[in-house]
């Protein structure tokens, strides 16, 4: 029998029986590792354990602790639900059952007569742990798509069918493989844990509606949400985690605390109530100061403009079904996506030499873009937001420059918010995109090369690239450990083509400039939402809507109170009085829910000796302090941009 060499992790080499299995080669190692193991990576691919390898291969045994194994129990986990609800709900047609990131989903088609709901979950789990108890193998076969289509024909499976036929038609497949988990088989191209006792905790977690294949005319589908875990005690974590988050949701805190609200009468567009427009501009304020140091200049272009315009900057082939259009006579109007064209229109306003460059414009641009209303989602997905938009046009040789400059001022604004842990992901050429293989290959490289001139570490994001170029995406991570991406810097070879701009160079003859689309933020509405959750809506004082709050024990301390209020706005900050005749107790409860960083209790002993009890939002009671001396302490604490605990 002939031979192959495996190499492992640590480098070391050995050789085995072609044809060998994951599974023999670990159990080879050792017998503890193998009843460890749920999956082999070979050459890179995460393949079953009984698969077996035919040529020499680098090879990794993936156990519970891997990053890998968790999203493989949740891909058990999902043919386990779809096992136990065919079970219990004979008639069942079977869609798709991914693993997510916290967790899985399968969507269904129920049978006519029947409705899940929520209360429906904890049969379907018990149902699910039977088969995790049986410990039934993941088997998997290999059949010719014209049988797997007769198979699926006869358990009236029309879902399967039509995948099948869609990879027919669309890669040419001859075989398509099926897994086995007891009764229950499914088309798909695994891997699979070697048996369904390896998945140690399970929990369903919702019920939500869905398309087949996401559109809104095809089927209607029932989709179950669940998560699973190797231990219980990280599916209580994980349970914690979900908890702490919905107390953190900014659908429910934004209202309360007068930051937005959302309507029906204009479905994922929000209105900014008082509270949250002073908040926009607090931040806006931190933007702008990024812009003043590093020399943009501010510019605001129209939100309406001619469709020919979204011909030309190749928007209308590549983003049409994201826009809003609108008539005026025989001509047609766009509301815009991006701002980039008005962008370049102010560009090639005027003549430009390569002494101005790099020419920084900067706007904060309102874009529409036209979401389903099913995946709208509060402030983190809508259709109508504001992006802290800039776009700069230089010469190639000052990409470098720009990209780090651009870096410098993310990384000083996150950390301004509390941002302290920020990923950097470097994605490239999407399959549907403009431009030559070689302008794609020059921007690919002129901003690796910048991210690694800093010596910034990134990982890499293939095909996830703007239509017109390469971009930068920083990814921040809140108070809650999750990620988000915000900020952006795109490289754009594309767009000074279609808009002819050009640049008179030192040799007095016309060149083409680079094009850099850049978000230090991305959409305002959205970090909104996220900051509400990063701070749980207990936003430091340099950046509440409301800094203060003036109350009194009683209606006749109401003249001195208002006194305090006038001093506290009259230094700038933003105060509130509430002189209403109320108990202190329930003003004071009241001020904590709605979030306020200072309370200042005004009663007789502080009417006659001109103080102010301060009782800080997370401190407690701070103690008298004279009117001016709060000013001070106060302004110390904005000044310094002070985070709350734990945060940043």
């Amino acid at each position: 029998m002939s031979e192959i060499s495996i190499t492992f992790p640590d480098g070391n080499t050995r050789a085995f029986p072609k044809g060998v299995t994951g599974k023999a080669v670990a159990e080879n190692i050792s017998k503890s590792l193998a009843k460890k193991a749920v999956a082999v990576v070979v050459d890179g691919r995460l393949s079953d354990l009984a698969d077996s390898i035919d040529a020499d291969a680098t090879l990794k045994i993936v156990t519970r602790t891997d990053p890998e194994a968790l999203e493989l129990i949740r891909h058990d986990a999902a043919h386990v639900m779809a096992e136990a609800v065919t079970d219990l709900y004979p008639g069942t047609k079977v869609t798709i059952g991914p693993p997510i990131e916290a967790g899985f989903y399968y969507d269904f088609e129920f049978p006519p007569d029947t409705r899940i709901s929520e209360e429906d979950l904890p049969r379907i789990e018990a149902a699910m742990r039977e088969h995790i108890a049986a410990d039934e193998a993941f088997a998997r076969r290999d059949v010719p798509v014209a049988e797997a289509i007769e198979i699926f024909r006869a358990q009236d499976q029309g879902f399967k069918v039509e995948l099948i036929e869609d990879l027919v038609r669309d890669e040419g497949v001859e075989t398509v493989s099926l897994y086995r988990n007891g009764p229950f088989e499914d088309l798909c191209r695994g891997p699979h844990g070697p048996s369904t006792g390896r998945i140690k905790a399970i929990k369903l977690d919702s019920v939500a509606g869905a398309y087949w294949r996401g559109d809104e005319n095809r089927e209607s589908l029932t989709r179950i949400y669940g998560t699973a875990f190797f231990s219980q005690a990280d599916l209580e974590e994980h349970a914690a985690r979900i908890e702490a988050a919905k107390e953190r949701d900014h659908r429910r805190l934004g209202p309360q605390l007068g930051i937005f609200m959302l309507r029906q009468e204009a479905p994922g567009m929000p209105f900014w109530l008082p509270n949250g427009t002073t908040l926009l501009r607090l931040i806006e304020t931190e933007v702008r100061e990024q812009l003043r140091k590093r020399g943009y200049q501010e510019i605001a272009t129209p939100q309406v403009l001619d469709v020919d315009l979204w011909h030309r900057s190749g928007h209308w082939d590549n983003y049409k079904d994201e826009m809003y259009f609108m008539g005026d006579g025989d001509r047609q109007f766009a509301l815009r996506p991006m701002n980039c064209p008005g962008a370049c229109l102010v560009y090639a306003s005027q003549r430009h030499s390569y002494r101005e460059l790099p020419l920084r414009l900067a706007e904060f641009g309102r874009v529409s873009r036209n979401e389903r209303e099913g995946v709208l989602h509060g402030l983190l997905r809508v259709r109508a937001f504001t992006q802290d938009d800039a776009h700069v046009f230089c010469t190639e040789d000052q990409i470098t420059a720009e990209v780090a400059s651009i870096c410098e001022a993310i990384d000083e604004l996150y950390a301004r918010f509390g941002f302290d842990d920020v990923k950097v992901e470097l994605s490239t050429r999407p399959e549907k995109s403009m431009g030559t293989a070689e302008q794609w290959e020059r921007a690919e490289a002129a901003l690796a090369a910048a991210l690694e001139s800093q010596g910034r570490e990134y990982e890499l994001n293939p095909g996830d690239g703007a239509f017109y170029g390469p971009k930068v995406d920083f990814h921040v991570t809140d108070a809650l450990g999750r990620s988000w991406q915000c900020g952006t810097c795109q490289l754009d070879f594309q767009m000074p083509e279609r808009f002819d701009l050009h640049y008179t160079g030192a040799d007095d003859s016309a060149h083409r400039p680079v094009m850099i689309h850049r978000a230090l933020l991305g959409s305002m509405e959205r970090f909104v939402g996220i900051l509400i959750e990063h701070f749980a809506g207990a936003f430091p004082a340099w950046l509440a809507p409301e800094q203060v709050r003036v109350m009194t024990v009683s209606d006749k301390f109401a003249d001195y109170g208002r006194k305090v209020e006038a001093d506290l706005k009259a230094s700038g900050f933003r105060a509130q009085g509430d002189y209403r005749p109320e108990k202190i107790g329930f003003k004071i409860r009241e001020a904590q829910l709605e979030k306020v960083p200072y309370m200042l209790v005004i009663g007789e002993k502080e009417q006659t000796a001109g103080t102010v009890a301060v009782r800080g939002r997370s401190e407690g009671d701070q103690g008298a302090m004279a009117i001016a001396e709060f000013v001070r302490f106060l302004q110390r604490e904005v000044d310094e941009k002070r985070l709350p605990a734990g945060v940043g």
